[in-house]
């Protein structure tokens, strides 16, 4: 087995300092993750709202979700990077000031420009929090501390999803569209207080800027962005626009780029064996699949349940709070399944059960009920997804070195932001090629035509689990970048 690289810089202690505390830095890293997850999803249920009070058309509404997107989804890779290089203590501090400011700026924004702009700004924090939180649990715990905290890692990474869309319904309808942004800043501020006292300092060298790769970097950030920026904007202009065809060839274009800049890099922001560590590519792959499934589940489910069967926003939201719940029922299941179950067979189960929820939501009709053939459906796909989510999590993580824990984490987590995007353009293109999205009767042949799409992509990834992910948890052997 190869030594770790000469060159890198951070070495952190495999365990935390006091219990207490490092229970409380657990606590503290996965309460970054619920307020990046949540910021995901939460918005959507407002945006009819925000655009009425500040005028807003459309594509500007569409730029609220994309400039949060752009900004973590084209950064976790920096960030994880960065948090390499650095204490991570003072990463996720960064991170969680832009965030926490970035919430409050958003609450008091009056124009549609400075809520784009605070939106771009919550992204960049979460680019830097998100990696350094993860590597924090991975590096300040080990055995069965480690495997609960990465469990719960992966279920907030499903559960934000779903409970957001009911969080921004409810804030929104009784409280008003910036109380889902300022609710963000109360919990920032403790866990910025906290942060100081209960993370782990690690021992870390005096960083050397000529150790980041800033080409590397800027050719990652831009190829993924403008990935993130292409398929946010597939539901408006269709797969087949100009639009649509240059960007993802655009982006195609830097991103191979960016790998082949990589191979020469003295320093590289994500090392070319990286893609060698079986666990962490296939579980990265599984992990955008069923982020995608999610997120593509609460877009159709919502338009659905407010154009054919005539629900509120507030309605529609607290519709998933059943979602959510056997979402952290799966979660438990598959805290028990991973005494007799690897990693690969419980993603592989949830991905099956995930397939049969979405056929169930496929029967639904025009004159369908949520009771009867809605909320079955829903209940099936989170347990699966809540199986997934912690499989995942847990396996792409096993075999990766602590001092590259941050770069691991952000490249997790990147497939986790591009799986949110393609889910929502891959679903929602199939709907609308069935039906008009706008209309009672069209809604419903979209509806149908959309979940049959998902349950034929739940089974392909079913497939990528079990041929790509490892047997076992843990090859036995931590995988080492030179």
């Amino acid at each position: 087995m190869s030594h770790a690289p000469h060159n890198t810089t951070t070495t952190q202690p495999p365990t935390g300092p006091h219990p207490r505390r490092s229970w409380a830095a657990m606590i503290l890293a996965l309460t970054a993750q619920v307020l990046v997850v949540l910021d995901i999803s939460v918005v959507n249920t407002a945006m009819p709202t925000i655009g009425h009070d500040l005028r807003l058309g459309s594509s500007d509404l569409q730029w609220m979700v994309t400039a949060y997107l752009l900004l973590s989804g084209g950064g976790l890779l920096l960030g994880g990077r960065i948090a390499d290089l650095m204490p991570r203590r003072r990463v996720f501090m960064t991170g969680m000031v832009l965030f926490t400011a970035a919430s409050l700026l958003s609450g008091f924004a009056s124009t549609g420009a400075e809520l784009i702009a605070g939106r771009a700004m919550q992204g960049a924090g979460a680019a830097l929090m998100t990696p350094a939180a993860l590597a924090t649990i991975m590096t300040t715990y080990s055995g069965a501390q480690r495997a609960r905290g990465l469990a719960l890692w992966g279920a907030i990474g499903g559960l934000g999803i779903a409970a957001g869309v009911a969080l921004g319904g409810a804030l929104t309808t009784w409280a008003g569209w910036q109380a889902i942004f300022w609710v963000n800043v109360p919990i920032g501020v403790i866990a910025l207080v906290s942060a100081g006292r209960v993370l782990p300092r690690g021992t870390t060298e005096r960083v050397r800027l000529a150790r980041l790769d800033v080409v590397g970097a800027a050719t990652a950030v831009t190829g993924l962005a403008t990935l993130m920026y292409t398929l946010a904007g597939t539901e408006a202009h269709g797969w087949a626009s100009p639009r649509t065809l240059v960007g993802l060839g655009l982006a195609a274009t830097v991103l191979a780029g960016f790998i082949r800049l990589e191979r020469r890099a003295a320093h590289p922001l994500l090392h070319p064996h990286t893609w060698s560590i079986r666990s962490l590519v296939s579980s990265t792959g599984v992990m955008l699949g069923v982020t995608g499934l999610l997120m593509g589940t609460v877009f159709l489910t919502s338009i659905f349940l407010q154009t054919t069967l005539g629900y509120s926003a507030l309605g529609s939201g607290l519709a998933f709070l059943p979602l959510a719940l056997t979402l952290v029922a799966g979660t438990h299941l598959a805290g028990h399944l991973s005494g007799h179950l690897s990693g690969r067979g419980i993603a592989t189960t949830g991905l099956v059960v995930l397939a049969g929820g979405a056929a169930l939501l496929s029967r639904a009709t025009a004159t369908a009920t949520y009771a009867t053939d809605v909320l079955p459906g829903l209940l099936v796909i989170g347990l699966g997804a809540g199986l997934v989510f912690v499989a995942v999590s847990a396996t792409a993580m096993a075999d990766i070195p602590d001092q590259h824990a941050g770069m691991a984490s952000g490249f997790l987590m990147t497939g986790h932001e591009i799986g949110a995007a393609l889910g929502v353009a891959v679903l929602s293109a199939a709907a609308s090629a069935a039906g008009a999205l706008s209309t009672p009767d069209g809604a419903a042949a979209a509806f149908e035509r959309g979940f049959v799409t998902a349950a034929v992509i739940a089974v392909a990834f079913a497939s990528l689990a079990v041929l790509r992910m490892p047997a076992t948890r843990s090859t036995g052997a931590r995988m080492h970048l030179h």
